[in-house]
């Protein structure tokens, strides 16, 4: 064993925490989370999923075509978190990043929880005439614009894609996490090394793959409408939701005494600044997207806009300006605010919130044209994805370290500090 593993498991207890079953023990960080606190979690995920299964069950007996849609965007919203988090532990690797090893194991438990896409999206397979109507519905054999694209959507192209993303996600989360764990038990540089080397090839299967996704579920809802900026769109939520449960991970392990020197305000704050910029981010990619269709005002692309700025829909597009954007701005915009616990605490609950209220906003449109009517139904199609995700991401907290106890850079990371 070399002197930095040493004293890495010096510094960290040697896993005893652990092995006695209580809570986190004074000035050191504890490896894992206590037996009752990994049940807990647990618990409160297998609620919320009961809950949500049960509810989604009823919604699909009561009215079949919402449920599907409410479902569509509860596995939306699941899956681009799942999806923001896996493009965090690859930039981390490519960039070789010693400040985020305090953070990278939770970004590694929400990417696995994509291993649970493919059986969420069954429903939605089933249920594809009811939701993607435009071009499985009836009315698709009598429209000239539809059989122009009937190459791309088909039910045989579109189950192949979905297939592929499903593999794509799935195989590197699970690759990167495999690797990530098995360095803590054998302490090799070469597991470092690989997941490197494996991150660069990586991205851009998860680029490609994430905005063909985002076309295939949310842009053929309408297949009239395109938009060429729109997987960059879907790439800014998915980021930013992603940054906020990371940083609600990092406040909450922080707050309950789990981490003290491998995580510190330091990190809490650096977590903090990638909220805020992808925040400015998803800002500047929504105008843009807006800007360039009003400007050059083609029907075909501003039907869009004019079905959700219409009198129904226009509070919910405005709530999206103030919430996902002008209030989280102004919130994050300090340095104390992002180094307070309740305060990054509160802009990040905010950002999952409003990236809902955005999913919610692109698909709910096509099936109540003229105003939102959000019902029981949709916060079943919102809780079932979610909470089985959440289970998927409780069992692999209750099972593994809550950081890399044996990186080569973990010693680095004891030294993060902001200017």
């Amino acid at each position: 064993m070399s002197r930095v593993e040493s004293s890495n498991l010096a510094a960290h207890g040697g896993g005893s925490a652990q092995a006695s079953g209580h809570g986190p023990a004074a000035g050191v960080d504890t490896p894992r989370l206590a037996p009752a606190t990994g049940k807990k979690w647990l618990g409160i995920a297998a609620a919320v999923a009961g809950v949500g299964l049960a509810l989604s069950a009823a919604g699909f007996a009561a009215d079949r075509p919402r449920f599907a849609h409410a479902w569509l965007v509860g596995f939306v919203f699941t899956v681009t978190v799942g999806i923001g988090a896996l493009f965090f532990v690859l930039i981390q690797h490519l960039t070789r990043a010693a400040w985020s090893v305090a953070v990278r194991r939770q970004a590694e438990w929400v990417a696995f929880s994509l291993l649970a896409a493919a059986p969420l999206f069954a429903p939605l397979y089933a249920l594809a005439p009811q939701i993607w109507t435009g071009w499985l519905g009836p009315e698709a054999a009598h429209d000239e614009l539809v059989h122009k694209k009937a190459a791309y959507l088909n039910l045989h192209a579109f189950t192949i894609r979905a297939v592929v993303y499903f593999a794509i996600w799935g195989v590197l989360a699970y690759w990167f996490s495999k690797r990530s764990t098995a360095q803590d038990a054998d302490g090799k540089r070469e597991h470092t090394l690989a997941m490197q080397a494996r991150s660069a090839p990586a991205i851009p299967f998860v680029a490609l793959s994430m905005t063909f996704a985002s076309f295939d579920w949310l842009m053929s809802l309408d297949p009239h409408w395109y938009s060429t900026i729109f997987g960059v769109y879907i790439f800014s939520g998915a980021t930013t939701s992603s940054f906020a449960v990371l940083a609600l991970f990092t406040v909450g392990l922080q707050t309950s005494g789990y981490f003290r020197k491998v995580s510190t305000v330091e990190h809490r704050h650096d977590v903090g600044k990638l909220l805020f910029g992808f925040t400015v981010f998803w800002a500047y990619i929504a105008f843009s997207q807006f800007f360039l269709i009003w400007y050059a005002n083609i029907p075909e692309e501003t039907v869009f806009f004019r079905e959700r700025m219409g009198e129904g829909w226009m509070p919910v597009s405005a709530a999206l300006l103030f919430g996902h954007f002008i209030i989280p701005f102004t919130l994050l915009l300090s340095r104390h605010v992002k180094r307070n616990a309740v305060g990054l605490s509160v802009g990040a609950v905010l950002m999952l919130v409003m990236h809902w209220v955005d999913v919610y906003w692109l698909v709910m449109p096509n099936l109540d044209r003229h105003a939102p009517h959000f019902s029981w139904i949709d916060l079943g199609g919102l809780l079932g994805p979610l909470g089985v995700a959440a289970v998927v991401v409780a069992w692999k907290a209750s099972r593994e370290n809550l950081f890399p106890v044996r990186d080569p850079r973990l010693p680095e990371t004891y030294k993060v500090e902001n200017l």
